[in-house]
């Protein structure tokens, strides 16, 4: 068996059992061959960008004897995945401005039949906004340590409802209540990046608009 480290093992607890997963910007092929192997999933399409992770990938399913389960894909984003060869969509290690741009490129994700699931390095808020605003539901967010990092992982699925939220709602998501260790060393990072931005609008820009927004954030976490 391959036993993940806390940041795909996350992501892996998201995928639905018996879905076809198309693992994207997949590196060694860590998270699909694990799912394969312990019987979760029938079978994945590991994609990446570049060569060199896509031959980590292949050493990987070889190694465990599962390369007939794995299609490696040499694939910008989606771009090489058809809408009728992935259940659930794992796109994890890149950043949320990267990630909007993927999902942006492929339409066919809007269906209620699929499920994504994201892990933003940075700008968690872009993918948020992207998702409330192409009518998808977060229905999961969760925190983990790894590294002596935190990082967070979300799930949603299309409903073709568009939402509004709060600025710290899209910000912050579900992390806004949670109290569990790893999700309030996220929160605190997000609010020490936002005091920080009004402290240095407060002495250059006082008169700025942005001012009342980050204070409207701060005041609704608390």
């Amino acid at each position: 068996m391959l036993k993940l480290k806390p940041r795909l093992k996350m992501a892996a607890d998201m995928v639905r059992a018996g879905s076809r997963v198309a693992d994207i910007g997949t590196d060694h092929a860590y998270l699909p061959t694990a799912l394969i192997l312990e019987g979760k999933i029938p079978s994945a399409i590991a994609a990446d960008l570049r060569k060199g992770p896509l031959e980590n990938a292949e050493a990987t399913v070889r190694s465990y004897s599962i390369a007939d389960k794995v299609q490696l894909r040499l694939s910008d984003g989606l771009k090489l995945v058809m809408p009728d060869e992935a259940d659930d969509i794992v796109i994890a290690g890149m950043g949320g401005i990267l990630i909007t741009e993927i999902l942006t490129a492929a339409p066919w994700v809007k269906d209620k039949a699929k499920r994504l699931i994201l892990q933003p390095q940075s700008h968690s808020e872009d993918v948020r906004k992207y998702l409330f605003e192409n009518g998808f539901e977060i229905i999961e967010e969760n925190a983990c340590f790894e590294d002596n990092k935190v990082y967070i992982c979300m799930c949603a699925e299309f409903t073709g409802i568009k939402t509004e939220h709060s600025e710290a709602e899209i910000l912050l998501g579900r992390f806004i209540e949670r109290d569990d260790e790893a999700s309030v060393a996220f929160k605190e990072k997000k609010l020490k990046r936002i005091r920080v931005r009004l402290e240095a609008l407060i002495k250059t820009q006082p008169d700025c608009e942005e001012i009342a927004m980050l204070r409207k954030i701060l005041d609704e976490v608390k």
